[in-house]
């Protein structure tokens, strides 16, 4: 496995990521990183100046950053800049220190290279083709406009948690005249774009918006999980915001969801996102944990392509983690084709009212339900439901991504529980997955033997019962085991469509 290192030289924090991939592959995983929060662009001020202290963190970061890489044997190292240095008057003097003291170039980027970034981030990591994406940085935030999954209109806005809170919040408290005085700049910036808003989703990628996302997630009973597709409700900010203002700014850190680093700006920050969402009419804005750094990657892994972009982000980031845990892939396809067969079957004969999504989220578990086996083969069904909450799978949001890891879970045995959604939960949700659960698994036994030996099932309505007809791969496959398995394992497909269920041998 090829590595590369990113460095993203942020105005507010730094990181280090680590990816591994594939060459000639769409294979990927993000192995190691570094945060540090440099803040180089403190007191910048109008005549934007980097000042000494800011600049010795950021000298000193970027050694501890080059001396990792070595220490790691990465070779590859792309580092660049974003809004604090790219506008800094005395920006070569930062650069040529670094380079002097660790040997890195640094790319500084420009607003419409940085804006493009981001697309390719938001683009890679959810399943928007019309709509936006706001990437609130320390320094700027970077706007989009896409329009069938291409880059349509984009600009970098000086708008940054960072710039707006030295400037119109310098101090502990927060006045109501000062905060109106911000949200109304920030308004008046957005609505001279022209494009902004009113069609179409509005993803987000940034520190400032994963932190307010932690945020208003701890107010909610919500499994454990990172904010990957979170979505963040205009009125839950408000909350959020009414919160962190009613807060010195030395304690708005200690509100749950927001790193301590943060708490000084996070509140213009959040006034910025709140005004955009306002300009924009938008109700809710969706959360990508991918961002700049990914965008550079993604960049290197797909420049086989026209553009760099998956050409399906749910289907890559299944078979993606599947991937990753080397798994058999012959039996997880086969379990995957026998179970969307008798799902559709059932659907067409009425036993059931679930369409494309449900097809969907039965898909992603079957070709990830056997992940575990790369922990331990007993409780492995436990093994995958861990590995698929905490791995996460862009594209899907966090209520899909439980569904997934709950039906990978029950593919085994036990009472299929749909408690763990919490306020994610719908109504009919425990008939929902019982259903899903009870497919798995009869597919499960039927290729038991993981042989293949049961080629193909269908469902038929026969009075009151449903027979499961099933035909052998070859007049000398032995369908015996899977015959008996399958057998012992239909009570629970037969709970969910309220009828018996028959496995019928080959002919």
């Amino acid at each position: 496995m090829d590595r590369i290192a990113v460095i993203d030289m942020g105005s507010n924090s730094w990181r280090l990521v680590v990816f591994g991939y594939e060459l000639g592959t769409s294979w990927w995983s993000l192995t190691d990183e570094i945060r540090e929060a440099v803040r180089v662009a403190a007191g910048m001020g109008e005549e934007r100046t980097l000042k000494p202290e800011p600049l010795d963190r950021a000298i000193h970061t970027a050694a501890v950053f080059a001396s990792f890489c070595e220490a790691s044997g990465i070779e590859a190292v792309e580092p660049v800049a974003t809004s604090a240095i790219r506008e800094a008057e005395n920006r070569d003097e930062l650069l040529d220190a670094i380079r002097d003291r660790t040997g890195l170039e640094v790319r500084v980027l420009g607003k419409e290279e940085e804006a493009r970034l981001g697309y390719i981030a938001i683009a890679n990591s959810t399943t928007l083709d019309d709509g936006f994406g706001i990437d609130l940085g320390g320094g700027s935030v970077e706007v989009v406009r896409l329009e069938g999954r291409e880059l349509a209109e984009a600009d970098s806005l000086p708008l940054g948690s960072v710039r707006v809170s030295e400037k119109y919040l310098p101090d502990e408290k927060a006045s109501g005249k000062a905060q109106k005085a911000l949200r109304a700049h920030a308004t008046e910036v957005l609505e001279e774009l022209g494009w902004w808003g009113d069609e179409g989703r509005l993803v987000g990628i940034g520190g400032t918006i994963r932190n307010l996302a932690a945020a208003a997630g701890k107010r909610m009973d919500l499994p454990d999980l990172d904010v990957q597709g979170f979505r963040l409700t205009r009125d839950a900010l408000g909350d959020l915001i009414e919160e962190l203002a009613s807060k010195p700014a030395s304690k708005r850190g200690g509100v749950p969801g927001i790193k301590p680093d943060r708490g000084d700006v996070i509140l213009g920050g959040a006034l910025v996102l709140d005004a955009a969402m306002e300009v924009g009419g938008f109700d809710e804005l969706e959360v990508s944990e991918a961002g700049l750094r990914e965008g550079i990657f993604f960049e290197r892994l797909l420049d086989d392509k026209p553009e760099p972009l998956f050409d399906d982000v749910r289907t890559e980031s299944v078979r993606n983690l599947a991937h990753r845990f080397r798994g058999d892939e012959e039996h997880v396809e086969h379990v995957a084709k026998l179970s969307l067969a008798m799902f559709d079957m059932a659907g067409e004969a009425d036993l059931h009212p679930y369409g494309r999504e449900e097809r969907e989220l039965l898909w992603a578990a079957c070709m990830l339900h056997d992940i575990g086996t790369a922990i331990d083969y007993d409780d492995h069904h436990h093994h995958s439901h861990y590995l698929i909450l905490n791995a996460g799978l862009p594209g899907f949001t966090p209520r899909e991504l439980v569904l997934v890891g709950l039906i990978a879970r029950y593919h085994r045995k036990g009472d299929p529980d749909a408690s763990e959604l919490g306020d994610l939960a719908r109504g009919d949700d425990e008939e929902r997955l019982a259903l899903l659960c009870g497919l798995i698994r009869l597919a499960e036994q039927l290729e038991r033997s993981r042989d293949q030996a049961i080629a193909s099932v269908e469902v038929t309505l026969e009075g009151d019962e449903v027979a499961i007809e099933t035909s052998a791969n070859g007049t000398g496959a032995d369908t015996s085991v899977a015959i008996w398995s399958a057998r012992r394992s239909a009570d629970l497909l037969a709970e969910a469509v309220r009828r018996p269920v028959e496995v019928r041998e080959p002919d």
